[in-house]
């Protein structure tokens, strides 16, 4: 363990208000104010929602600063990107972190002043493979490409599962120092109220990877009803996303998804691609059964505490649904081992996992060869 306090850390941390790094990162900060870690939080992307900034300036030691440049996973996001990469490294001048933790990876290549952990949410790639069945198309060559210049550059590189990190070495090459740091929630006080005879999801619906639209497909010949929480809107078009059999909520604040996550007795994610789930974290919290996509991800999270089902098979995970229907007592076996399992997946066990991480990067103070090596950015050379 490393002998240095970590009282007095600061930390500048990247985000995005899009969907689960947004959760993610409020959660690590929350916990890492316990520990005496100052967080400096700069959000690229949509701006956070009233709620959402309301949230975030809840928690202590926590400074929030927002722009609204385009993500990197994002269509001909190059141009914003560089700009973002020079307002984070303005951000870093004025600030004077100890360490940076990106939670994106193509600012990794920046010329840093202090060390980089890099984490490795998802990517353009692996979901590409995951969900069409193919490697991405040529267009992502330059995303693969700043990418792979973006987590060669990082000081330290982690993600919340093996199969994801694996999925990284793949795509770009593996990093002499990866880790595997899991995800963690701190688990609300439900409300002890009797659960409810019915399947919930919630999810960014419009999101092919957690592939909604078998669940309501599904729903056609369930004995209980579903509901299906998240924006139902393409974010492309903004066309509505409908289905027939199931009942969309539509995007709900969080305290209402958690008094449905109280109430429901299964949750269901038949994802092809999900390289954690925090929503099914937050749904075995709850006390629900789980049935999620077999998938190596979800697999390695959850072993025997869920149902695993295909996820291109409406059929198969109709019967599984059905059968936990069905069966009350394995229903309640598979709730209790899901909340023992996600108990375990605390929020407190991954901030100190990141505590320390910053005071191994920060005592070290990685050589400057390590990101002179790497100073050319976005096709653009920094001098």
């Amino acid at each position: 363990m490393p002998s240095r306090r970590r009282s007095g850390l600061s930390v500048l941390m990247t985000a995005d208000a899009v969907g689960g790094v947004w959760t993610y990162a409020l959660e690590v900060a929350r916990n890492l104010s316990h520990q005496g870690v100052q967080v400096f939080l700069a959000t690229m992307g949509p701006l956070p929602s009233p709620e959402q900034r309301r949230d975030a300036l809840e928690i202590k030691d926590l400074c929030l600063f927002e722009s609204s440049y385009a993500l990197e996973w994002m269509d001909d996001p190059w141009d914003d990107v560089e700009r973002a990469g020079d307002w984070l490294l303005d951000l870093e001048r004025s600030l004077l972190p100890d360490v940076v933790h990106l939670n994106g990876y193509c600012h990794g290549a920046l010329p840093w002043r202090a060390p980089t952990l890099m984490i490795g949410h998802s990517c353009v790639l692996s979901w590409w493979e995951a969900v069409k069945g193919e490697s991405a198309p040529g267009r992502y060559s330059r995303y693969q490409k700043e990418v792979r210049r973006g987590i060669k550059a990082a000081n330290r590189l982690a993600a919340p599962t093996g199969a994801m990190l694996r999925a990284l070495e793949r795509h770009y090459g593996p990093h002499p120092r990866a880790q595997v740091i899991p995800n963690g929630h701190e688990a609300p006080s439900f409300a002890s109220v009797p659960k409810e005879p019915f399947v919930f999801c919630a999810t960014r619906v419009w999101d092919e990877a957690k592939n909604v639209a078998a669940l309501a497909k599904a729903a056609e010949k369930l004995s209980w009803p579903v509901y299906i929480a998240g924006d139902a809107s393409d974010p492309k078009t903004g066309a509505p996303i409908q289905f027939d059999h199931a009942k969309l909520l539509g995007r709900l604040e969080r305290a209402s998804v958690l008094g449905w996550l109280a109430r429901a007795s299964i949750f269901a994610l038949p994802a092809r691609y999900e390289p954690f789930g925090l929503s099914a974290l937050e749904a075995a919290c709850a006390g629900c059964a789980l049935v999620l996509g077999d998938i190596p991800s979800l697999r390695e999270i959850w072993g025997d505490a869920a149902v695993y089902v295909p996820p291109n098979d409406p059929a198969a995970l109709r019967e599984a649904v059905e059968a936990l229907i069905g069966d009350p007592v394995r229903r309640q076996n598979l709730a209790d081992r899901a909340r023992g399992r996600g108990a375990h997946l605390s929020a407190g066990r991954m901030a100190s996992h990141y505590a320390n991480a910053y005071l191994e990067l920060a005592d070290a103070r990685a050589p400057a060869v390590s990101r002179t090596q790497h100073q050319r950015s976005f096709g653009r050379t920094i001098p």
